[in-house]
């Protein structure tokens, strides 16, 4: 499980002195911690991920809206931490190919909206978490075609 894993990379950014690594962690797990109590019920590591992608979109807002250097750094810094939580992410290349079985739907998709709606549909049955600008970006290139 992603928690778990997220606990081990605590203890061990702790003995390898890494701070940035381990409070961003700690923040993670708290944040784990809270949904699971106000759940009553150990999380899934979707709903890990999805806390995951909650905190690097929020240093993102924070990373537009500071100027100030040494707390951009530690933001990004932050970001690519949890971003190595998240799993890997699809290229448009990628999302498209997985989109195959369903080109003729997204073409006939009267526009992008319901393209992408039937695209989402497709991913989510092919068990494929892809962010929604992606999965615009590859139907874009599949109605070009």
């Amino acid at each position: 499980m992603l928690k778990d894993e997220i606990k081990k990379r605590i203890n061990l950014a702790m003995k390898e002195k890494r701070e940035a690594e381990r409070d961003i962690l700690r923040l993670t797990f708290g944040e784990i911690q809270t949904a699971e109590a106000r759940a009553g019920k150990d999380i899934t590591d979707e709903e890990v991920s999805q806390i995951v992608r909650k905190l690097i979109k929020s240093n993102e807002e924070t990373l537009t809206a500071t100027a100030d250097a040494s707390a951009k750094a530690v933001l990004a810094k932050e970001n690519e931490i949890l971003a190595t939580l998240l799993p890997k992410a699809l290229t448009t290349d990628e999302i498209v190919a997985h989109l195959g079985a369903v080109k003729d739907a997204i073409g006939a998709a009267s526009n992008d909206g319901q393209a992408t709606g039937v695209a989402m549909k497709h991913l989510k049955t092919l068990g494929l978490t892809v962010p929604g600008g992606d999965v615009q970006a590859a139907i874009k290139a599949l109605r070009a075609k």
